[in-house]
């Protein structure tokens, strides 16, 4: 607060409003086309590898799968997008669980990614 710790000064104003904001399943989506299998040049989301997205108050649930079960780097894929998520404002919890139903396969990547990973 500012000196006459009557009222938040703007740029505490600014802050607060950032973190009170709404957040969208948009927002959450967004966040995760950051996070990158370290074996391929895609986002998981245009991987199709995010499955569902569930915001309760400022809890983020997201259910996500692997390209293949025994994909050692699945602990860290979920653990990025959840440091992603719980950057968010307004974030608390963020939970990300890996699924395996239904299996992924590669008709679930987007064009994009299926262009980027020479598949078209």
């Amino acid at each position: 607060m500012n000196e006459d710790n009557s009222k938040p000064s703007p740029e505490e104003t600014k802050e607060l409003e950032k973190s009170s904001a709404a957040l969208s399943e948009a927002d959450v989506w967004e966040t995760l086309r950051m996070v990158f299998d370290p074996e391929l040049p895609v986002s998981i989301v245009d991987l199709g590898l995010v499955y569902d997205i569930r915001i309760e108050g400022k809890s983020v649930f997201v259910k996500m799968t692997l390209t293949m079960p025994g994909c050692v780097m699945g602990p860290s894929i979920a653990g990025d997008a959840q440091n992603r998520i719980l950057a968010l404002p307004g974030v608390e919890e963020a939970n990300v669980e890996i699924v395996w139903d239904p299996p992924w396969h590669q008709s679930m990547m987007s064009e994009e990614a299926r262009k980027r990973l020479g598949l078209e």
